[in-house]
């Protein structure tokens, strides 16, 4: 009497398993807590530094350059990158503050 390959898979899967469904959950709870959760824990951290940018600090722009903040308005903020050289630039390109190895940046 031949066998049927259903019947070989069936008897062969643990008596546990219930399908892909609880799988998958399990999948995604392991991706919420290592890539997920880190990542918007990073981001909040990055919009709280942007918005306590003031005058007088030391940033990095996503581009390299190292500069002083001259001003500060809603979306934008003035660098003063060398002697009467200043640049405006979006706040969403400082990628962090000189000195604080946490927010990128370097002492």
């Amino acid at each position: 009497m031949p066998i049927s390959l259903f019947a070989l898979t069936a008897a062969a899967a643990p008596t546990w398993y219930q399908g892909p469904l609880p799988l998958m959950v399990i999948i995604f709870v392991i991706f919420y807590f290592l890539l997920i959760a880190p990542a918007r824990k990073r981001e909040k951290l990055r919009q709280a530094m942007l918005e306590a940018v003031k005058k007088g600090d030391k940033i990095i722009t996503t581009g390299g350059l190292f500069g002083e903040v001259a001003a500060v308005e809603s979306h934008t903020v003035l660098i003063k990158i060398g002697d009467g050289v200043k640049v405006r630039l979006a706040k969403a390109n400082i990628a962090g503050l000189q000195g604080d190895p946490e927010q990128g940046g370097t002492k």
